[in-house]
Formats: structure tokens, C-alpha cells, sequence
């Protein structure tokens, strides 16, 4: 089973490398990871999405919540929440292929953000299941190169916000470095 699993973390460098670090000295194995910064400069997200039952899921968290510059662990597992991937994929197109393939970004509500004499470059976020169905479909067009970001995602509730600002008013995650 797949767990999406967020950590609010100081911006600062090597914090990555270490949640990476960690998670991979433990065998868990990351399937997505997304970073970058949040409202406030001085902190960033880290999403990332790992498989495994509930104890795995614990055991992750748990590690998570050791390492001094992270400030806050969030689990979607159970609640509402919005998710996110970011595609960028350049596809062969050749004559009325372009009409065809501007005809599915449409309908995938995607943009076409380059165009050359034998190529098409796409955009498109969503869900991951959205995005695969799209490649699938690029497929017969011929897919040439592909990037993902990884999953990004945020609840839809107020219940577990994170108010970073506050929170590192009560704590100076630093101190233990």
C-alpha cells in the first residue's frame, strides 16, 4: 500500500540528503519525493510517497520525527487532501498528429508549451493515474523524453495545519546541530 507522507523541515542545506539518508538506511524505499519551500522562507516540505503496510508506515514516521531539523511529520493516510504531479513529456508530431495530440491535451487540460518541426512538448499535472493515462496514450505518437516532479500534496482541512512560524517560535529545531 502506497502512504503519501509530508515533513515541514529547516531550509537548510543537507536536510535532503539527510531525510533521504536515513529512510534509505532503513530500507524503505521513497517511490516520489518533492521539495521546496513553503510560505516562509525558512522552512521547506518534503513530500514523498513510500509503500508498505501500517508498520512500515509507523516505523517511517517514527524515524522521521527523530531527525532534529524536521519540525512537523504529517500522514494523508485517512484524511482528505488535494495531490499533485507535474509532467513535462515531448512527443513525436508530424503533420495532422498535432491536431490530434492538441486534441487529448485538451481534454487532459494540459498545455502545449514548445513546438518544433517534429516534436511537441506538453505539460500536465494531476493525479497520478491521470498522468499515466495520458503517457499511455502518447505512446502510439512516440514518447521521447519525459520528466516528472514527484507527488505534492496538502489536506483539505484546517485541522492539521501547519503554522511553521509559530511552532519555531516554541522551538529552535537547530539547537541540536
Amino acid at each position: 500500500m502506497k502512504h503519501v507522507l509530508s515533513a515541514v523541515v529547516v531550509n537548510q542545506p543537507g536536510v535532503l540528503a539527510h531525510v533521504s539518508g536515513m529512510l534509505a538506511s532503513r530500507a524503505f524505499n521513497i517511490e516520489s519525493l518533492a521539495v521546496g519551500e513553503t510560505e516562509n522562507a525558512e522552512f521547506s516540505r518534503i513530500t514523498f510517497v513510500v509503500s508498505g503496510d501500517e508498520k512500515v508506515l509507523d516505523q517511517v514516521r517514527k524515524q522521521l520525527e527523530k531527525i532534529v531539523t524536521i519540525v512537523r511529520v504529517i500522514d494523508f493516510s485517512g484524511k482528505e487532501f488535494v495531490e499533485r504531479d507535474l509532467m513535462l513529456i515531448k512527443v513525436g508530431a508530424i503533420g495532422r498528429q498535432r491536431s490530434e495530440i492538441k486534441e487529448l491535451v485538451d481534454v487532459f487540460r494540459g498545455s502545449l508549451v514548445d513546438i518544433s518541426s517534429d516534436h511537441v512538448m506538453i505539460e500536465l499535472s494531476g493525479q497520478e493515474k491521470k498522468l499515466e493515462a495520458f503517457i499511455d496514450l502518447m505512446r502510439p505518437f512516440g514518447v521521447l523524453e519525459m520528466v516528472r516532479t514527484g507527488r505534492i500534496a496538502l489536506l483539505r482541512s484546517n485541522e492539521e495545519n501547519v503554522d511553521v512560524e509559530e511552532r519555531a517560535a516554541h522551538e529552535d529545531p537547530t539547537a541540536a546541530c
